[in-house]
């Protein structure tokens, strides 16, 4: 009979125990809250780190800058964000309330990069040979000269401008469009001759055949 009242008190004093324990912890817990703004303009900063050192714990600002978190009095906050320098701020011991609320002033920070200087080339060596080997694509100017002197060898014969070499001109390729489409209006609703039994047209092929007009040209 002794040792049942002995298990007895044993385990109403654990009881005991863990009931004043946790009305301790209950007392101990603040909901935590507030808003984070900027200093100068007074404007909230969205995305701020709220972190409760020494925990793990934490949280972040929604866009407006409001947050709200669970500590403990006496706990040590840091807010954190970029671009702005870091407060820490501890919960006081001596609340008699279970809400805590604060508005956190941040001030501006400025960060200072170094300088960072980026070459697209690891070596001296390899810039010397890129820079020799370099092919400097030709200004406004050079065009206008090239164009220039295409035009001023067609107008002098317009014989000594090459198709195959400097491509179709736009008088060329004007007058290949009109004849395509005089061709197509002659002969509409018409059967299209056809010229491999015409005596003209390999009277011309022979003669281009004669001149090497068909030979390659390097």
């Amino acid at each position: 009979m002794t040792k049942l009242r002995l298990l007895s008190f044993f385990i109403l004093a654990m009881l005991i125990s863990s009931i004043a324990k946790a009305q301790r912890l209950e007392n101990e817990l603040v909901q935590f809250s507030g808003v984070v703004i900027t200093a100068d303009s007074l404007r909230p900063v969205p995305f701020a780190n709220i972190a409760v050192e020494k925990t793990g714990r934490g949280t972040t600002t929604d866009y407006w800058g409001f947050f709200s978190i669970v500590v403990r009095k006496n706990d040590m906050i840091s807010f954190s964000a970029m671009g702005f320098k870091k407060v820490n701020y501890r919960i006081p011991d001596t609340l008699s309330s279970n809400r805590y609320s604060l508005i956190q002033v941040m001030s501006s920070d400025t960060i200072m990069l170094a300088e960072t200087v980026i070459y697209p080339w690891p070596t001296k060596e390899q810039f010397r040979r890129a820079f020799i080997k370099l092919n400097i694509p030709d200004d406004d100017i050079e065009i206008a000269k090239k164009n220039l002197a295409y035009m001023e060898m067609r107008d002098m014969d317009p014989r000594n401008y090459d198709p195959e070499k400097f491509g179709m001109n736009g008088a060329q390729n004007y007058r290949n469009y009109v004849d395509r489409s005089t061709d197509r209006l002659y002969y509409a609703g018409q059967t299209v001759p056809n010229n491999l039994l015409n005596p003209i047209a390999w009277a011309k092929f022979i003669q281009a055949w004669k001149r090497g007009d068909f030979k390659k040209k390097y």
